[in-house]
């Protein structure tokens, strides 16, 4: 079977659009005039049917209401450079030569054809301000908007967030018709969904389904790693990136950005930001250009079943924390590898990815209220968010000795050269693994750090804490650049 990657909606609309002719419907004349309610709701189903749906929603309503601020985005992308064809490469390349010989204008990377692409938007004020995505307008040298009556206009960019998938343009009209805003947090798996955009350059075209799941990360190396996304299953294909996903109450509750797809095209499956997410994007956009985000110094992992009680955790939840950065504000708050973080100004956290999405909105230099699980009880710490710089952040290395009987580890010391060598403060380095080590997936190179949040630097140190853990441990461990804890299972 074939890979399932993230596409981009409009990374590949280019392959299936190159001409789109517009038709015009004999029942335009009659659009924007109905005064159908939004959702016509079904009928309530008769006594005993135990809740089932017994009618579906009319979205005619919702579409005539809020359709005409849902715009075509059309780019045009900058043309590819082509070396050793502009006359300015090596001289003693024959086709240079010829050109000069010759004297015929070489054909220079203005002679290239340019590449096209379609998107989708949605107008957020009526002074012209558009939202869409980062990768339909990222590279082009221009961007026009079309209206749903028809009117053209040449758009300026005003920013771009790549981290966030989120562009805000800006087109030269007033008195135009926006859309309204839904809140995210109220939303629930199950709950109709509907999009509107340009699949395929098919200008307002719209496909209903419903919200699959929630907080969805995408970790498959994009660069949206700040965002947690709306699953939705309502249909979305190349040309429909930009555009607005909807809840039944005609609110816009996210932009649809990404499909997972073995072909490139739909498959039931596809993501859209959060709106309270790209607004924030797009206030700091349209206020300077650029977006800052929050961070606090800390690495983080999920947690499962066995690392819960591991640390004494009733259910697995929150992120807990793998390594602190001893520069960082984490670190001058007090907070420890072992601590879970469970929630963030009153926000919870239930997986380790919720937490950079959460604090990186912050505005730096706001204080972060962090719940924290620490040594089996609840506290709760403040911190100073700081401004989490575009460079990535680099964690610690470590190192052991004959851990013996329970675990199976074979460890060693290791002495100051090496752990400078290996950038690391552990001091015990794994040289063979067997038994309940091998089964949760240590490794040779291994290098212990501690034992359920504690630190260990001797073979006795860890053969102490593990006695003290009983039959669940969680063992901090280093390796290459990164700190994660492995759940063992000693009973």
């Amino acid at each position: 079977m074939g890979n399932i990657r993230t596409w981009s909606l409009a990374a590949v609309a280019g392959i299936f659009v190159m001409v789109v002719a517009h038709q015009s419907s004999n029942a335009d004349a009659g659009l924007g005039q109905s005064s159908a309610p939004l959702v016509v709701a079904a009928a309530s189903p008769p006594s005993g049917s135990g809740g089932r749906v017994t009618g579906l929603p009319d979205f005619s309503g919702l579409v005539a209401e809020a359709g005409g601020a849902v715009v075509n985005v059309s780019v045009t992308e900058k043309a590819p450079k082509i070396p050793g064809l502009n006359g300015q490469g090596d001289g003693d390349d024959p086709l240079s030569q010829f050109f000069r010989r010759f004297q015929v204008p070489a054909p220079g990377p203005e002679r290239t054809p340019p590449s096209r692409g379609v998107g989708s938007g949605f107008i957020v004020s009526p002074d012209g301000y558009v939202l869409t995505n980062a990768h339909v307008v990222a590279d082009a040298s221009e961007v026009i908007v079309m209206l749903t009556d028809r009117r053209e206009f040449t758009a300026k960019v005003v920013g771009i967030d790549k981290a966030s998938d989120v562009a805000l343009i800006k087109i030269a009209a007033t008195g135009l018709p926006t859309v309204r805003f839904g809140d995210p947090s109220k939303l629930r798996p199950g709950q109709w969904a509907i999009a509107i955009g340009s699949p395929f350059g098919f200008e307002n075209s719209v496909t209903a389904g419903v919200i699959s799941a929630l907080g969805r990360p995408l970790i498959d190396g994009s660069s949206t790693s700040y965002v947690t996304f709306i699953q939705t299953d309502a249909a979305v294909n190349p040309g429909n990136s930009g555009g607005p996903l909807f809840n039944i109450d005609g609110e816009v509750i996210g932009i649809n950005s990404q499909i997972y797809s073995r072909t490139g095209g739909y498959m039931g499956v596809s993501f859209a930001i959060p709106i309270d997410l790209a607004l924030n994007v797009k206030d700091q956009l349209q206020k300077s250009g650029k977006v800052m985000r929050s961070r606090i110094g800390v690495s983080v992992q999920d947690i499962r079943q066995q690392l819960a009680l591991s640390f004494g955790l009733t259910t697995p939840h929150g992120a807990l924390i793998s390594s602190v950065d001893p520069t960082g504000p984490g670190d001058k708050a007090g907070l420890k590898t072992g601590d879970v973080i469970t929630s963030v100004n009153g926000r919870n956290i239930d997986h380790s990815w919720d937490l950079p999405a959460i604090v990186s909105q912050l505005p730096p230099g706001s204080q972060a209220r962090l719940g924290i699980w620490h040594d089996r009880k609840a506290t709760e710490v403040s911190v100073k968010t700081v401004l989490l710089e575009d460079t990535p952040s680099q964690a610690a290395r470590s190192a052991g000795e004959d851990g013996g009987g329970k675990l199976g580890l074979v460890l060693r010391s290791l002495q100051p050269n090496e752990q400078q060598e290996l950038r690391t403060k552990g001091r015990l380095l794994v040289e063979d693994v067997t038994g309940p080590a091998l089964a949760a997936g240590l490794q040779p190179g291994d290098v212990v750090l501690g034992v359920n949040g504690v630190g260990v630097a001797t073979v006795a140190d860890l053969k102490r804490e593990v006695a003290r853990a009983g039959h669940n441990v969680a063992l901090l461990v280093q390796r290459e650049d990164a700190q994660t804890y492995f759940p063992i299972d000693l009973g």
